[in-house]
């Protein structure tokens, strides 16, 4: 990988529904011009991973106009979707009660018109609706304009990168690990999601190879490659990043990753660098519908961020964090699933709390994040 920009220079246009809170920000992407040496520049932003069953485009609320105008300072705009999308071409559901998860068919398009281009599909729920649930997940996907990568019809498919075809250049490889149902994993003939499987603390080799050629292979198709794991490998400590997850982080920046990005725990973990590039070992959740009594899980889980990582000749420039709260009882009462786990930008007490305990994490990483939530580059291994 050169890591230099190539002389494309198709961008995506973002969307907007008419009619809807959003729709004034839609195409508002800052423009940056060249780094120091004429380089183009590049930010990726990250977030928490996106568990939509309520679309919140058409049902807007005090603080998304924010959240929205955030996510569109990117360039390169990543999420997982953390549900498959329910269509006419649909299975039926292979699960029941509060953990079935489920987007309706608008949320891709949602998706796009709050900024994101870039949507990993991989997760432990990609298979909530059956195998025909991931296809028309995919297509859904696919037809609200988003690169995605993570699922497909067969492995090699699921395994690939999906390109963004913006200048410069980005690529995704997502995989997921842990809690993948059977039937769930994609085969040489059947469609699922990118396993990584894992026996004990050990990934299986054939996988972590399978996924570290397709890195090299985006490598070599884009200027910049964002990696991703869905991983529910955690044992019973979840607020923990596991030795096994960080090796394997480094793998993904060896293969020739600039980002590596991972969801599953609905929590934050720490930032750490690696060779210049940020490894974010969990972002935790941006929306998070979840059907859960409240106080079924600690109040850490309803605090994310938002990330942006600024590049320019392959270089990681500088990082900043925007902090999320996210509310575990719903905005309405009588709609509290549907109005329940909202991103709102994080204002004083809360932005303090999750900057200073996203800097403890980092730190036991040997990564300093500024108090205003600035990574302070140099200081990783």
């Amino acid at each position: 990988m050169t890591g230099m920009p190539t002389d494309r220079t198709r961008r995506r246009v973002l969307q907007a529904g008419a009619g809807t809170l959003l729709a004034g920000l839609a195409g508002c992407r800052l423009a940056r011009g060249p780094a120091d040496g004429g380089e183009s520049r590049l930010r990726i932003t990250l977030s928490g991973q996106a568990l939509m069953t309520h679309t919140l485009c058409a049902d807007p609320y005090a603080g998304l106009e924010d959240v929205v105008a955030e996510l569109h300072r990117g360039d390169a705009v990543f999420t997982g979707l953390e549900a498959p999308v329910r269509t006419a071409r649909s299975g039926s559901p292979t699960r029941e009660g509060m953990f079935l998860h489920v987007a309706p068919p608008e949320v891709p398009g949602c998706l796009r018109e709050m900024g994101f281009n870039v949507v990993a599909l991989a997760n432990n729920h990609a298979w909530d609706l059956g195998t025909e649930g991931i296809l028309a997940t995919r297509e859904s996907v696919a037809a609200a304009g988003l690169a995605m990568a993570g699922t497909g019809r067969n492995l090699a498919q699921a395994s690939a990168p999906g390109i963004l075809e913006i200048a410069p250049r980005v690529a995704l490889v997502a995989m997921a690990t842990g809690k993948i149902a059977e039937g769930a994993a994609a085969t040489a003939t059947r469609a699922g999601v990118n396993e990584v499987r894992m026996t004990g603390e050990q990934l299986h080799a054939e996988d972590v190879d399978r996924n570290l050629a397709a890195i090299e292979a985006a490598a070599s198709q884009a200027d910049y490659v964002i990696v991703y794991l869905s991983n529910h490998q955690w044992g019973e400590d979840k607020a923990t990043t596991k030795p096994w997850a960080r090796s394997f982080a480094r793998q993904c920046v060896d293969a020739g990753g600039d980002v590596f990005v991972a969801h599953g725990a609905p929590l934050l973990h720490g930032i750490e660098l690696y060779r210049g590039r940020p490894l974010f070992h969990c972002l935790g959740s941006l929306v998070f519908h979840s059907r859960t009594p409240p106080g079924y899980y600690p109040p850490e889980v309803w605090e994310s961020v938002i990330v942006h990582c600024d590049f320019a000749g392959g270089r990681l420039l500088g990082l900043t964090v925007v902090p999320v709260l996210l509310n575990e009882r719903g905005d309405d009462p009588e709609r509290h699933l549907q109005t329940r786990g909202r991103p709102r930008l994080a204002t004083g007490v809360g932005r303090r709390r999750i900057l200073d305990r996203l800097s403890a994490l980092g730190a036991a990483l040997g990564t300093s994040l500024g108090p205003d939530g600035v990574l302070v580059l140099g200081t990783g291994v």
